[in-house]
């Protein structure tokens, strides 16, 4: 703003999204991560603000994580845990893409559904 003034004020988001996995979603994953020796960093439903249904996508995203292949063929890697997970399961859980605002505290009246 300073130094081109003339540009104007700046823009600014109205809202900041985090991508985040919710503890129902990972719970979907049972013991695999930690068979594995991994972690993977959830945090509670209740603070998911918006969930939006990517399934439209849900195959192409699939054919990205396979393209990983040490890491898919590899146990210990998280884009490898999914693959052993049945199909059915697996598409549910890439179909859909959490996110939370950095606010405190959950999210008042629940985590809001958007369709692409």
């Amino acid at each position: 703003m300073h130094l081109y003034p003339e540009a104007g004020d700046p823009w600014r988001p109205r809202a900041l999204y985090a991508a985040a996995h919710p503890e129902s979603g990972v719970g979907r994953l049972g013991a695999l991560p930690e068979q594995v020796g991994e972690n993977v960093p959830a945090v509670p439903n209740a603070y998911v603000s918006t969930t939006v249904d990517v399934s439209p996508w849900a195959e192409t995203e699939w054919a990205a994580i396979l393209a990983h292949r040490g890491e898919v063929a590899s146990e210990r890697p998280l884009p490898g845990v999914p693959t052993r997970l049945p199909e059915a399961e697996r598409q549910e859980m890439i179909s859909t893409e959490s996110f939370t605002r950095p606010t405190s505290g959950p999210v008042p009246g629940g985590p809001h559904r958007l369709t692409v």
